[in-house]
């Protein structure tokens, strides 16, 4: 046990931010047990005013499954815009892992999608700015910014723009991967639009039929020079010469 006294609310504070970013989640969740009880009126209720508390408290209750304590934690105290993305992830993700429980399976791109429509993000975590497929419209238009600039970043420009955005690198990397195959779609429709407007109106109707008449034509069993002419048929060809197999059109013509 550590008794406040030895520690200021600050040092308190300082404490849990070092914890958090190393990694540490079960020395961080010993050392925020060991604080006293938050009394109303007491010293230790100064502690519920740090944020960096309140966000080790939740990160303790998430990777500790009492999502109940979590939704509390993340619903009672107003954080900055600076823990957002953090908490976003954590409201979500337990939510996630409880439908998951009830449904004893994964969850799909639509029913997560649907999870997120049935439990919004409170506003004491969220700026209130509406997102578009998953992303805010400031954060897209940021990505679209860039991608004009460089539409193949490198790791370091896709960290540096995660950090923009506070996406992760892999966020980043997966959207610039997707609007790549978007726009080479894209072309790939406009070609092919350009290259049927080229064409005169009904050339390649009157082409395929021309075609497939002197197809028609040169297949014929009864055409001049045919390898079916009856004179090949018996096994012999004119003048008792040998029969000749025939393998293509070419072969034959040649």
């Amino acid at each position: 046990m550590f008794p406040l006294p030895m520690f200021t609310p600050e040092q308190v504070a300082l404490v849990c931010e070092n914890l958090e970013e190393t990694g540490d989640v079960e020395r961080l969740g010993r050392f925020l047990w060991s604080l006293p009880a938050a009394v109303p009126g007491s010293a230790a209720a100064l502690l519920n005013r740090h944020e960096s508390v309140m966000r080790a408290r939740a990160l303790v209750a998430f990777h500790g499954g009492n999502f109940e304590a979590l939704y509390q934690i993340l619903q009672s105290h107003r954080f900055t815009r600076e823990s957002h993305a953090k908490l976003q992830d954590l409201w979500l993700d337990a939510h996630y892992r409880e439908a998951e429980r009830l449904r004893g399976r994964p969850l799909g791109p639509v029913e997560k999608y649907r999870i997120r429509k049935k439990f919004p993000l409170p506003r004491t975590i969220w700026d209130g700015e509406q997102k578009t497929h998953c992303f805010k419209e400031r954060t897209r238009s940021l990505l679209r910014e860039w991608y004009l600039q460089d539409p193949y970043p490198n790791p370091s420009r896709k960290r540096h723009l995660a950090q923009a955005t506070g996406l992760t690198p892999t966020q980043v990397g997966n959207w610039f991967k997707n609007r790549r195959q978007r726009d080479r779609a894209a072309s790939a429709k406009n070609r092919l639009q350009q290259d049927s407007s080229l064409l005169p109106s009904g050339s390649s109707s009157e082409c395929s039929s021309s075609d497939h008449n002197s197809h028609l034509q040169g297949s014929s069993p009864h055409h001049p020079g045919s390898p079916d002419n009856s004179d090949y048929s018996s096994g012999t060809g004119p003048r008792g010469t040998p029969d000749i197999s025939v393998s293509s059109d070419s072969e034959f013509e040649s």
